[in-house]
């Protein structure tokens, strides 16, 4: 379409901001714009294209337009507008699409895209752009002193945890249901502030269905449908930045975090404060002089600008691998260690001599150790691991060493099956807790001061471990006290159900133990 502008005519042109953010009307109201108002066809096409995947603001935007349509009157006149881009075929996009329409025309633009109406005057485009007021997101109001996070979900009340790791409870917080409109909005808000951050916040992942975005100290996740049933978003806000010192670490375990200990894994549950911690010892290496990096995912670690900080997201396994292997770093924070990947990393910097601090989940000590087991030769593991710190309800809870030795396991008392053991003991009261080892082609894990409660004739456990192994080879054996737990591969836990259910009966009538199965 050619239009023949008439002299002094103007010719106005909202972007899709403009339009679902309904501020053309309200210049009309207001006086401000007089004359044509074009809306190109491409922007009705997006607009419903938006709505059809359940959109607020482009239903919003759909409402403006027809708002604009009815109240055309001799001052105010509206067309939809088809434009042929010459640069159609290059996959130009709408926003482009539009500034070129108006320069081709010299209309005046109306957006509420800062980067837009920047780009725009750069081209000479004439440009009405509606500020919005700068303010902090919205969701800020729902935080205060005790919140660490919130809760929003489209049809439910906002709800807030407050608290602390130690003791938390839920909250509502505001006694009126969030609808998609609330939620959209908020997320246009969250990228705005994302945009306006200087370099403090990151988009860490961005999916057609999840967003996962740090600003400032609040991570954010994001979830739309078709991925959730509805928009949710996640807020968690770190509450305190409590330095080492403020732990009251014994001064011996103090001693060994800066003397000895260079692969720590930092364990416990989520919400329990293994960040924070984590966060306090990268601080502390920082002090001492050390060359401090991280990996995170997404980087929500508040550290001094001397500690670079890396994003797991934006590089693959070589890089990370690379960039880390030549800086050399004294120490390198690996925080969230959930994939085969991210543990290959942590071992191969281990063992190139790089001092690693893993920040694991577990629900239990020795099971930090047990998320290596698979990963790496057991003999290896003490060169790997040698302090593992779990925090409870954010403090320290247990501190484990981990070393290995060549003896007769515990409970066993023919002297040839004496063997490698890895031992774990308590770091703070030097009792032995835990022995690992191999029986026959299985790895088995002993609890050392639970085994001690109770007497095993005739070495009980080997026989138990024994008869595993020749029915379900490979797997992994756990004691605790009466409870037998075995492990199997995750993969093949179809084809060995049937097995594992004659071996349950057979060892809870035989032994007296009960036989639970666990998968890994």
């Amino acid at each position: 379409m050619i239009v023949q502008k008439i002299a002094f005519e103007q010719i106005y042109v909202p972007d899709t901001t403009a339009l679902m953010e309904e501020c053309v009307s309200k210049l009309i109201e207001q006086n401000k714009i007089k004359g044509k108002i074009h809306i190109l066809k491409d922007i009705i096409e997006d607009l419903e294209n938006k709505a059809r995947n359940n959109s607020a603001l482009a239903l919003a935007g759909i409402e403006e337009v027809k708002r604009l349509i009815n109240i055309s009157d001799s001052d105010v006149y509206v067309e939809i507008v088809t434009y042929e881009s010459r640069t159609r075929g290059r996959d130009i996009d709408l926003e482009k699409l539009v500034r070129n329409y108006t320069y081709e025309i010299g209309g005046i633009l109306i957006t509420t895209d800062e980067l837009q109406a920047q780009l725009s005057k750069i081209l000479g485009v004439e440009v009405i752009y509606v500020r919005k007021e700068k303010k902090r997101p919205s969701f800020e109001k729902y935080f205060d002193n005790e919140t660490m996070s919130i809760h929003l979900k489209e049809g439910t009340y906002p709800r807030a945890k407050k608290g602390s790791p130690e003791y938390w409870y839920f909250e509502i917080i505001e006694n009126r249901k969030l609808d998609k409109k609330d939620l959209e909005r908020m997320i246009m808000e969250i990228f705005e502030s994302l945009n306006m951050s200087n370099g403090e916040g990151f988009i860490e992942a961005n999916r057609s269905g999840s967003s996962i975005i740090q600003l400032g100290r609040y991570r954010i996740v994001i979830v739309k449908p078709p991925l959730s049933d509805g928009i949710e978003i996640t807020i968690t806000r770190h509450l305190a930045k409590p330095d080492l010192e403020s732990y009251n670490l014994p001064d011996k375990l103090l001693k060994r975090l800066a003397e000895r200990a260079e692969g720590i894994l930092i364990a416990g549950s989520p919400g329990m404060g293994k960040t924070t911690f984590a966060q306090a010892l990268a601080e502390y290496y920082m002090r001492m002089g050390k060359v401090v990096k991280t990996i995170e995912s997404p980087r929500d670690m508040h550290l001094p600008n001397e500690i670079s900080q890396y994003s797991k997201v934006h590089a693959d396994e070589n890089e990370l691998h690379d960039i880390l292997l030549l800086s050399r770093p004294d120490y390198t924070f690996f925080d969230e260690m959930r994939t085969d990947t991210d543990f290959k990393i942590y071992i191969d910097l281990r063992l190139a001599g790089i001092g690693m601090v893993g920040v694991v989940h577990a629900t239990s000590p020795i099971d930090a150790i047990q998320r290596m087991l698979r990963r790496v030769d057991l003999g290896m593991i003490p060169s790997i691991i040698d302090t593992v710190i779990f925090i409870n309800k954010g403090k320290v809870d247990t501190v484990y060493e981990v070393n290995m030795t060549v003896k007769l396991p515990t409970g066993l008392k023919e002297a040839d099956l004496a063997r490698p053991v890895v031992e774990v003991r308590n770091f703070l009261t030097g009792e032995l807790e835990y022995e690992i080892y191999t029986f026959g082609e299985q790895t088995v894990v002993i609890p050392i001061r639970k085994q001690k409660k109770q007497t095993y004739e005739n070495s009980m456990q080997a026989r138990i471990a024994k008869e595993i192994e020749k029915l379900l080879p490979g797997s992994d054996v756990i004691f605790e006290g009466d409870t037998v737990w075995i492990k199997i591969p995750r993969e093949n836990a179809v084809r060995s159900s049937r097995k594992f259910m004659k071996l349950k009966k057979r060892l809870e009538k035989q032994y007296g133990v009960v036989v639970k199965l666990k998968l890994g």
